[in-house]
């Protein structure tokens, strides 16, 4: 199978990992496009990845640490009228399966990133802890700690469990 077709089999991940990066559907499109242009310009030889997947992974992360740190030395402009045209302020749906979902959503939210990124390349994308480790550039074993802790985090905010408040003992 040529890199070309792998690298269109790989599309939606990328959307999806995209998406949990940035907050807006068309700032995750924008991230993709220019993954798969960066990709693109430099294809490796035929051959030379067993899997483009965590390749294309490290490509989308890095330019989402790029553009993370190019926003907050300039400043981010945000509309007045963006709670408007928010596509998570829509209705919910009654469905049981849409709840679980919203709450699945809610608490993968409050997750920190650390914890949403290695969630969703491992959980969802089914890279193994190296690949992972490797797309993040972290040792596995913090890989390993990460997903542990956001799924105990996920299960706790499924279950309706809060994290007791500690108090400060001098």
């Amino acid at each position: 199978m040529p890199i070309i077709d792998d690298i269109e089999a790989a599309v939606p991940a990328l959307h999806r990992y995209a998406r949990s990066l940035v907050p807006h559907r068309h700032d995750a499109d924008d991230l993709v496009q220019d993954c798969l242009v960066r990709a693109f310009s430099r294809l490796p030889a035929e051959g030379a990845h067993e899997t483009v997947l965590p390749w294309l992974f490290t490509i989308l992360h890095n330019l989402s640490v790029s553009r993370w740190r190019m926003l907050r030395r300039r400043g981010q402009v945000v509309a007045v009228d963006t709670a408007a045209a928010d596509p998570r302020l829509s209705v919910p749906a009654t469905q049981e399966s849409a709840s679980l979902r919203r709450d699945l959503l809610r608490g993968f939210e409050q997750l920190s990133p650390e914890h949403q990124q290695v969630l969703l390349l491992v959980s969802v994308e089914g890279l193994e802890y190296q690949q992972a480790a490797s797309v993040l550039k972290i040792p596995v074993g913090t890989v390993m700690s990460r997903l542990s802790r956001a799924r105990d985090a996920l299960r706790a905010h499924l279950n309706g469990a809060t994290r007791p408040h500690l108090r400060r003992i001098k």
